[in-house]
């Protein structure tokens, strides 16, 4: 009965992309524009100091938002990625992850409060949400390079989609989770919707906000692997070459790079929320 497909979605999909490149191309180069060039600047401002100042910028960081211990962790395992000869693609992937999550911040935010505020808005956005969590990252690789071509803005906007969810999901339950009686209390003394949100809820919401941030980030660095199959660079680029040359030291060097980076930036990002 299954032995052939009886809808084909394949050729659908193969038809909707091909006329989206023959006849939109030019559009989608146009949206390319803005995060290539937010990119490029991160990379070049993170690549042009010297490696002892950033190190020292994410040290203090830490040290404002949560301590000494994390201070010191982060100061040692930066030191660790340049000692693995790692910094520039560390550098790569840090613009790499602070572009998407820019971008991730500024939709996410405003959709999640909308969600937040109304039932059917969040109704429409679950299915939507529930696709680009469950999608397989591979699946819409190759849509984003025949769109957008291949390198490290392909792989931001593959992160971009991969990691935009957690942001507004928790954007929208931390304005749910506000107590209606405070949001009736700030109505009762003439506030009005704007002053709700932008006073009550969303002040209230932050440590959720935050807490989605975080996840946002951490799903970000998720797709370095990833995107490195694109031709992005950073911290991905050791592990796909160690794997196509069956070199596992190399791989592991960059897992390593990507793991310290990871914890270094999660702890911050959670330090963050908490002193929130």
């Amino acid at each position: 009965m299954f032995e052939e497909a009886i809808i084909p979605l394949d050729q659908w999909v193969t038809t909707l992309v091909d006329w989206l490149v023959d006849d939109y191309r030019e559009v989608f180069q146009l949206l390319k524009w803005p995060i290539e060039q937010m990119l490029n600047g991160f990379e070049h401002g993170l690549t042009s100091l010297h490696p002892l100042i950033v190190i020292l910028i994410i040290a203090l960081v830490a040290l404002k938002f949560s301590g000494k211990r994390l201070a010191v962790f982060s100061y040692l395992a930066m030191l660790i990625i340049g000692f693995l000869g790692l910094w520039e693609d560390a550098m790569v992937t840090l613009a790499m992850v602070l572009s998407s999550v820019i971008v991730c911040t500024v939709l996410g935010v405003p959709l999640g409060i909308m969600a937040g505020r109304s039932d059917h808005f969040e109704a429409a956005l679950r299915p939507v949400l529930d696709a680009m969590q469950t999608t397989p990252a591979f699946v819409y690789l190759v849509p984003i390079v025949m769109l957008f071509s291949v390198g490290n803005v392909a792989g931001v906007l593959a992160t971009i989609i991969f990691a935009l969810p957690p942001i507004i999901r928790l954007t929208g339950l931390g304005i749910r989770q506000v107590h209606p009686e405070l949001v009736e209390a700030a109505q009762a003394f003439g506030a009005s919707r704007w002053q709700v949100l932008i006073k009550v809820q969303i002040p209230l919401a932050l440590p959720t906000i935050l807490a989605g941030l975080n996840q946002t980030i951490m799903m970000a660095l998720s797709m370095v692997v990833i995107a490195a199959l694109i031709g992005a660079g950073g911290l991905g680029s050791p592990v796909i070459l160690g794997l196509n040359t069956l070199d596992i030291g190399r791989a592991v060097v960059g897992g390593v790079g990507i793991v310290l980076m990871a914890i270094v930036l999660d702890r911050i990002t959670q330090s963050i929320a908490q002193k929130k």
